[in-house]
């Protein structure tokens, strides 16, 4: 995943938007990226991602480097919303990001 894609495809706040808001705002909790523009307040995928980079910069500003597993492309993340909301995982809001067809 690249840095300006959409990491809350409900929303359309890119991955770019969520780091700059760990790196300015230094929320306590991973909850607290909901203020990133709603991010993770729709459908829920993105919630372990946002979580993934709470985690990530909270290591970080502790000075312990994490290391950075290896994320999806674009592509395989909205495949995988698609699948996650057609199972009842969640349900997008007006607006959002159309699933991604197969």
């Amino acid at each position: 995943m690249e840095l300006d894609d959409e990491l809350c495809l409900c929303f359309h706040v890119t991955k770019r938007k969520v780091i700059n808001y760990l790196r300015i705002e230094r929320p306590k909790s991973a909850s607290q990226l909901s203020d990133c523009y709603g991010a993770g307040t729709g459908c829920g995928w993105c919630r372990k991602m946002l979580e993934r980079l709470f985690e990530q910069s909270r290591a970080a500003d502790a000075g312990r480097a994490k290391a950075d597993d290896t994320e999806p492309s674009a592509d395989e993340y909205a495949r995988s919303r698609a699948a996650y909301v057609r199972a009842g995982g969640g349900t997008p809001p007006p607006g959002a990001t159309p699933l991604s067809d197969s």
